[in-house]
C-alpha cells in the first residue's frame, strides 16, 4: 500500500472568498437597485401622473386581459389602474433614496460621536455613552415615530407633505446613530494605544488630524459592514413607518405605502396589489442583509480562516 492511499485527502488551502448565497443576493440587490435607478426608462408608464391613468383598468389580475380595455399586465394593477410593476420600480426608488440618505446620516452622527467619545474617554466618553445607552433602551421605531412627529410639528401645515420624506430621513437617521457610535468606540479605544498614535503625538500632529487621518482609515472595516446592515434596517424601518401612515405622503409612495394600500384589498381576492411590493420589499432586504455578512466575514480574518 502506498503512502497516497493511507494519507488523508488535502483540504484546499485557497479560501472560498464568495459563497453561491453571496453571488446570487448580490445579484438580486444589483437588479432591483438598478430598475429604481432607470424606472423612469423601464416602467411601462409613471403610475403617479393622472394622465396615464384608466380607471377601467383597475383590479386587472397579473398576466390577465382586461374585460373592458383588453390590456394585460404583468403583475395586475390596483384599484385606480396603476400597473403594480410600475408601482414598484418607483415606490423602490422612493425607499432606497430614504435608506441611504438615513444611513448616511446614521453614519455622519454615529461615527463623529464614536470618534470623540473613544479618543477622549473618561466624561465626554460616559456622556456620549449614556444619551447612546438611554436611546437604546427604546425600540427604533418607536424613537422614529417619536422624532417624525416632533419635526412634523414643528413644519407649517402647508409644507409638511414636500417636507414629509426630508422628515423621515432625519427620524429614521437620528433613531439609528448608537449602534455606528457604540461600535465606532470601541474600535477607537483599540487603536488609540497603538505605536502610531503615540508617535503621532511626538511630532506634534494634531488630535482632529489624528482622528481624521491615521484612526479613522484603520477602522473603516467595521464601519462598512454595520452601514450595510443598517441600510437593510432602514429599508425596513421606512417602509414599518410608511405603512402605518406616517412615512412618505401618498404622492410619493413608497414599497411600505403599496403594502398598506394592498392590505385593504387583500381579504377580497386581490391577493397581487401586496403580495408583489410584499416580496421586493422582501427580497431587497435579504440581499442586502446576506452583503453584508459577506462583507462581515471578509473583513474578519478568523471567520475568513474558519471557511477555509
Amino acid at each position: 500500500m502506498t503512502i497516497e492511499a493511507i494519507s488523508p485527502p488535502r483540504r484546499s488551502t485557497r479560501p472560498r472568498l464568495v459563497s453561491p448565497v453571496t453571488i446570487i443576493a448580490g445579484v438580486f440587490a444589483f437588479l432591483l437597485v438598478a430598475a429604481a435607478l432607470f424606472a423612469p426608462f423601464i416602467a411601462p408608464h409613471d403610475p403617479f401622473n393622472p394622465a396615464t391613468l384608466d380607471l377601467m383598468d383597475g383590479m386587472t389580475p397579473p398576466m390577465e386581459p382586461n374585460a373592458f380595455t383588453g390590456k394585460t399586465f404583468y403583475l395586475g394593477t390596483d384599484n385606480q389602474g396603476r400597473d403594480v410593476l410600475s408601482s414598484i420600480l418607483y415606490g423602490s426608488r422612493v425607499s432606497l433614496m430614504v435608506a441611504f440618505s438615513a444611513t448616511l446620516l446614521s453614519l455622519f452622527l454615529g461615527v463623529g460621536a464614536g470618534l470623540i467619545s473613544g479618543y477622549a474617554g473618561r466624561t465626554v466618553d460616559a456622556v456620549i455613552m449614556r444619551i447612546a445607552d438611554a436611546q437604546l433602551t427604546f425600540p427604533t421605531i418607536l424613537v422614529a415615530l417619536l422624532i417624525f412627529g416632533i419635526a412634523q410639528g414643528l413644519v407649517p401645515p402647508s409644507r409638511q407633505e414636500n417636507a414629509a420624506v426630508w422628515i423621515l430621513i432625519f427620524a429614521i437617521g437620528f433613531s439609528n446613530w448608537p449602534q455606528f457610535a457604540r461600535t465606532v468606540r470601541s474600535a477607537v479605544m483599540v487603536e488609540r494605544r497603538k505605536d502610531y498614535v503615540a508617535a503621532a503625538r511626538l511630532i506634534g500632529v494634531g488630535h482632529t488630524r489624528i482622528l481624521l487621518k491615521h484612526i479613522l482609515p484603520n477602522i473603516t472595516g467595521p464601519v462598512l459592514v454595520i452601514a450595510t446592515i443598517g441600510l437593510a434596517l432602514a429599508v425596513i424601518e421606512e417602509a414599518t413607518l410608511s405603512y402605518l401612515g406616517v412615512g412618505v405622503p401618498p404622492t410619493k409612495p413608497s414599497l411600505g405605502t403599496l403594502i398598506r394600500i394592498g392590505q385593504q384589498f387583500l381579504f377580497s381576492g386581490e391577493w397581487w396589489i401586496i403580495a408583489f411590493p410584499a416580496a421586493t420589499l422582501v427580497i431587497l432586504a435579504l440581499s442586502v442583509n446576506l452583503l453584508g455578512d459577506c462583507l462581515r466575514d471578509a473583513l474578519n480574518p478568523r471567520l475568513r480562516n474558519n471557511r477555509r
